[in-house]
């Protein structure tokens, strides 16, 4: 599915803005066949949860209702006319005037409902959106709904960020041409000066042998032309996409007619780049490569998971001045602006599903036993695994293009230490691997899951760890946790020989709490904590990156063990720097032009570690 964007035969309107909003509890009749009756109005892109005082609206379990007027542009009589959504989450119903035009299930990712039959030129049509917040356990992430003593819903969910919902990606009215380029996919390459850029295009009621393609430089010059929906571009004296040096071709994509003009034009960013996993290493361009930088969350206040640019520069700002080249996507696909950035600016990303909260053993706690299988029909079952299957599809088929994107996350914290495991996610890589099979795969490791007792980890390519040693297991006590956190990571050396990285640690800090002590929530305690942790990381050369858990700090569930949400970020939740973010800046830009762990020291220590409370941080 191709992004909407401006072309020569392509057009788009814009339908961000405050649309009137009711949740279902309070609409009345149903609200498709008429103007809501409601004094609310809510602003797209956002979440809908923290823009009002109500309670009732935030906490809300069920469908709420987006609607606004919309008046197609006269020139686009004979064209392919279609509402695109950039996100729903977590499931949407799509009416024009007082008809079903499309449905959709799965957050965070977009899709189209065409309404070329149900819509005219000039004219204005009544656009309803029902969005539903709901999780089960045949969803992405998962979930479930209880009735409480009072007679209400309520959502329960195993994942530790706020379960925000609506709109909160770009809306988008776009047309098309009738005939017209459907999607296209770009794999490159490079041998010494010479680079290459494979293409296929699949296109929609075209004979495929009128497909032209053509290569240009970031000046705009040309480099390489071809025809057919496939084939492969030589580029002479190629300049590479590279970490912290982007630089991006465009090929731009054009349907024929028998006379040659112009059906379909669609121009498509080109990073040329390498991505390969050697041994121990994890190779760009053919160069080893050690991660630094954050697990993120699309998370501000008011907006909730709501896109905003202005967010948007400020973070990559705060990441280029903390010496960081790479982030998780944690814990779903973000908004696709943020990667079009990313292969803009030269920030390496990790590309994670929204699979979080595949874990009954969490919902055990410190024992990590769960109340039941977590890979069952009960919760992760069938249903379940199909969703997943969807969701990592529709990821990859969003992103594949994107030369940001050197690895695809399949899940975070899974129980991979459960029975059951092996046979819920051997499909899921054989599919991604079917899609892609460009890109090295991982899952974000949870803490129960040991080198001892993981089932999984054969089936990827790099070992990626969350751990808390120090935070949720010995806390207070780094010494202690050193030792945990060598032996961990020396098992997982000699047992995969696979390039390690950690894609989670971090320590709880409230800003301006301050100690002489290894006192847990202070400035101090993180500082050091940290600072444990890379004295680990830099005796083993197997080791290829740190990602802190969090960037910022940012919303969680209601919980007894969070005051105003999770505040393990090295910025504050308005992104003003705590002493960590300092200590980073100096690491960071450190290590800029060398690897860790490049002396090869290791030391000694090696156990198993049982029980850790350590989800999502």
């Amino acid at each position: 599915m191709l992004k909407p964007i401006s072309t020569p035969t392509r057009e788009l309107v814009n339908l961000d803005g405050v649309w009137r909003f009711a949740i279902d509890s309070r609409a009345g009749a149903e609200p498709w066949t008429g103007l809501l009756g409601t004094p609310l109005e809510a602003a797209v892109p956002a979440s809908y949860n923290d823009l009002f005082v109500d309670p009732e609206i935030r906490d809300h379990v069920g469908w709420v209702y987006y609607q606004r007027e919309v008046r197609v542009p006269r020139g686009w009589g004979g064209e392919r006319v279609l509402l695109r959504f950039d996100a729903a989450t977590h499931a949407a119903k799509v009416y024009v005037d007082d008809e079903l035009a499309g449905e959709h299930v799965g957050g965070y990712l977009p899709f189209d409902v065409d309404i070329t039959d149900r819509v005219a030129a000039g004219e204005r049509f009544r656009l309803t959106v029902a969005v539903s917040g709901d999780l089960s356990n045949e969803t992405i992430p998962p979930g479930k709904i209880e009735v409480g003593m009072n007679g209400k819903k309520k959502q329960t969910y195993f994942h530790d960020f706020y379960n925000y919902a609506g709109l909160a990606r770009s809306v988008w009215l776009h047309s098309e041409p009738k005939t017209r380029i459907a999607d296209v996919t770009v794999v490159t390459g490079f041998e010494g000066a010479t680079g290459s850029v494979d293409w296929t295009v699949v296109t929609d009621g075209v004979d495929e042998a009128r497909v032209r393609v053509s290569l240009s430089d970031a000046a705009g010059a040309p480099v390489a032309t071809g025809q057919g929906a496939s084939g492969s571009l030589t580029v002479p004296d190629v300049t590479l996409w590279q970490p912290g040096a982007a630089y991006l071709y465009e090929l731009t994509v054009e349907l024929l007619d028998e006379g040659d003009s112009v059906i379909d034009s669609y121009p498509v960013a080109v990073g040329v780049r390498t991505v390969e996993v050697r041994g121990h290493e994890f190779l760009i361009n053919g160069e080893p490569f050690y991660f630094t930088g954050f697990g993120k969350h699309e998370d501000t206040a008011v907006r909730g998971k709501g896109h905003d640019d202005a967010y948007l520069v400020h973070d990559f700002q705060l990441m280029e001045w903390s010496g960081a080249n790479s982030f998780r996507t944690s814990h779903y696909p973000y908004a696709e602006e943020v990667l079009d950035f990313a292969d803009r600016h030269g920030i390496v990303v990790v590309d994670e599903t929204a699979a979080v909260g595949l874990n009954m053993g969490v919902v055990g706690g410190m024992t990590g036993t769960p109340p039941f299988p977590t890979f069952s029909e009960q919760y992760a079952g069938a249903a379940t695994q199909a969703a997943h299957a969807e969701h990592l599809r529709a990821l990859i088929t969003r992103d594949k293009n994107h030369a940001s994107v050197v690895m695809w996350c399949i899940a975070n914290e899974p129980a991979s230490n459960e029975e059951g495991a092996l046979e819920y996610f051997t499909p899921l890589v054989e599919l991604a691997r079917e899609l892609d099979p460009t890109r090295p795969l991982t899952y974000a490791m949870v803490m129960f899951a040991t080198f001892k007792n993981d089932r999984i980890i054969e089936l990827f390519d790099v070992v990626s760890l969350n751990r808390y040693y120090g935070w949720y297991i010995a806390t207070g006590d780094l010494a202690t946790a050193e030792t945990y956190l060598h032996g961990d990571i020396q098992g997982w050396i000699d047992r995969t020989g696979k390039p390690i990285m950690m894609t989670e640690y971090g320590a709880d800090t409230q800003p301006g709490v301050h100690s002489v002590w290894d006192q847990a929530w202070t400035e101090e305690y993180q500082v050091d904590y940290l600072a444990m942790n890379h004295r680990v990381f830099d005796r083993f050369p197997q080791f290829i990156g740190e990602q802190v858990w969090n960037f910022a700090d940012f919303a969680t569930s209601n919980g007894i063990h969070r005051v105003e949400g999770n505040k393990k970020g090295v910025f504050t939740r308005d992104r003003k720097p705590k002493a960590a973010a300092w200590a980073l800046r100096a690491r960071w830009r450190g290590l800029e032009g060398r690897k860790p762990g490049s002396d090869g020291s290791t030391g000694a220590g090696s156990g198993e570690v049982t029980g850790a409370d350590g989800a999502d941080g």
